[in-house]
């Protein structure tokens, strides 16, 4: 497989708008780790992203697990290489990462007085509640055991699948998503999804019992990784990618719009709660396919910045909600503007995540705490 430097830079765009979407729920009536102002308004502009954002990051991942299968030796090392390069960073990040954030939110939200070396020393590895919270937790980094685990999955069913049996799944793959199949059933699927199996449903991150969630993300990381093998989809994708995205802008602002008319209340009432969940099953698949046909045509090509660039999403990834919950708590006496506030907040986290990985990558012996190969090789920077 010849590297897709298209989606390479779609995830690159993907994880930034993630973060700038973690940003944002600073600022959202939804429960977060740090809260500063109140701003209603800014749920409106974060469900341009919040049907597919995720979704997203789950097919393309799925696709580069294709090319690393191909280049691995068997199942067996296929498994071991992604548990090691998953499994390390997610313990890692648990336990050295994520625990300012329940600190915060247990001093913000839940009267906690003790200073953060006591909360990490004494009470974070409690394996249990505490304060109504689950310690240890992974928080931002569920996004990481997930994948972790439908990669498993899915080499367990490769380990037990004959040849020729996963020869005819990719043709029937070819045959149901290679022309309108590739918009029209996996939009029917999430709005199923949405509006039927889980109306209403959240996502809980909490693995056991997040069906919701496994619903949608583990047939996303599948459909990533039957697409590297069909060029005939992303020709599709390609070709008709404006439509996708009129569809998908049509959806938004049907989603917000009932976002904005029922504004503050804890539910919608019908049928426009069926509305919004049928809209954001549209938006969710329509936004992908959309922006899967602009990188096939547009961006499939290299830049100097891409290696790098590729290579630090994924410590990006792992600190960059840490450094946005400290910053809002330091940022919380100061009651400045909210405009003033997300600056800050934009300048400090883009910062604190160079930072991290610019040091990270030059320490041997943190290179794999955070996601990046123990030794530099010189012209292929680190996978999916």
């Amino acid at each position: 497989m010849q590297r897709h430097y298209g989606l390479d830079w779609l995830r690159i765009g993907a994880f930034a708008i993630l973060i700038l979407y973690h940003i944002g729920m600073v600022f959202v009536p939804w429960g977060f780790h740090a809260k500063l102002a109140q701003l209603d308004w800014v749920t409106v502009p974060m469900m341009a992203s919040n049907p597919w954002r995720l979704s997203l990051l789950f097919v393309v991942s799925g696709y580069a697990s294709r090319a690393l299968f191909r280049r691995s030796s068997g199942t067996k090392a296929f498994a071991g290489n992604r548990t090691l390069r998953l499994l390390v960073p997610l313990v890692f990040g648990m336990a050295v990462v994520v625990p300012p954030q329940p600190w915060v939110e247990l001093v913000t939200q839940h009267g906690y007085r003790a200073s953060f070396l006591h909360f990490w020393w004494h009470d974070y590895f409690r394996f249990g509640k505490f304060g109504g919270l689950d310690l240890p937790t992974w928080n931002h980094l569920w996004f990481v055991a997930y994948l972790w685990l439908y990669t498993m999955l899915f080499t367990a069913l490769v380990a037990v699948t004959p040849r020729r049996v996963r020869a005819g799944a990719q043709r029937l793959f070819g045959r149901l998503f290679g022309g309108w199949g590739g918009f029209v059933l996996p939009t029917a699927w999430l709005m199923i999804v949405s509006a039927v199996l889980f109306p209403g449903a959240r996502e809980t991150h909490a693995l056991f019992g997040d069906w919701v969630a496994h619903a949608t993300y583990f047939p996303a990381f599948l459909f990533g990784f039957a697409m590297a093998g069909n060029e005939r989809v992303l020709a599709g994708f390609a070709r008709w990618w404006k439509v996708s995205a009129a569809l998908a802008v049509l959806a938004y602002l049907v989603v917000a719009g009932v976002q904005i008319a029922f504004a503050g209340q804890r539910f919608t009432p019908p049928p426009w709660g069926m509305v919004f969940s049928l809209a954001r099953g549209v938006e969710g698949w329509m936004a992908i396919a959309a922006l899967i046909g602009v990188a096939e045509t547009f961006w499939n090509q290299d830049h100097r910045w891409r290696p790098m660039l590729t290579e630090a999403v994924f410590p990006f990834y792992l600190i960059h909600q840490t450094v946005i919950v400290v910053v809002a708590y330091w940022l919380m006496p100061a009651t400045l503007p909210g405009w003033a506030e997300f600056a800050i907040l934009v300048a400090t986290t883009v910062a604190g995540c160079w930072a991290f990985y610019l040091v990270g990558r030059r320490v041997r012996v943190l290179r794999p705490l955070i996601g990046l190969r123990s030794h530099v090789t010189a012209r292929r920077p680190a996978a999916i």
